[in-house]
């Protein structure tokens, strides 16, 4: 049986860098973030999403993503309910592509994971980490935004500390200890306990 596991960090973590090591060695990897944005492109995720915030929202065959992140960043309510249409497709998508996949493990990437109870649907939990003022750095620079844009993009995850708590695995990323070691003794764990 293939072992999975969650590839998790708040904003600003590192986690795609992270991603990136582990595809290096050969370690397949699910962008639960991009298959979102295909699954929107659905006919029927899309008739969902009309039915539920309005058909303002699709323009021609696409999504207005703006304007749906619009209206469901601000309000707690109105994103869980988005959840709730996609979250189902997109587990189902990895569950088919896990079983499709020869490796010893494979990982689910997301930027909420344990919040959203996924992680229980896992066999393990990794948690990349760096202190607030770093993370906001760093997607400060990246997309070019402001303090409080970030702060805004950081209410939908759980605190830092919350998530650690919630790890099998952590990753350091905080500018002062080395990356790529420690993914290769998650890297060499997994594939132990995947009996490689």
């Amino acid at each position: 049986m293939i072992i999975t596991a969650g590839l998790t960090g708040n904003i600003g973590s590192g986690k795609t860098i992270v991603a990136k090591i582990f595809r290096a060695l050969d370690v397949p990897v699910f962008d639960a973030d991009a298959c979102s944005r295909q699954l929107t492109q659905q006919p029927e995720i899309l008739q969902q999403i009309a039915g539920t915030f309005g058909a303002h929202l699709i323009i021609g065959e696409s999504l207005d993503r703006k304007a749906l992140a619009e209206i469901v960043f601000n309000d707690e309510e109105k994103l869980d309910l988005l959840n709730q249409i996609i979250h189902p497709a997109v587990h189902a998508a990895f569950a088919k592509w896990a079983w499709q996949q020869v490796a010893a493990y494979v990982l689910y990437e997301a930027a909420i994971i344990a919040e959203t109870g996924r992680s229980g649907d896992l066999d393990a939990l990794i948690v990349v980490t760096a202190p607030l003022e770093l993370r906001l750095q760093r997607v400060m620079k990246r997309d070019n935004a402001t303090r409080e844009m970030v702060l805004q993009r950081t209410k939908n995850q759980w605190p830092e500390e919350k998530k650690i708590a919630a790890a099998d695995y952590l990753i350091y990323n905080d500018n002062s200890r080395l990356v790529i070691p420690q993914v290769l003794a998650i890297d060499a764990a997994l594939r132990q306990k995947a009996g490689e």
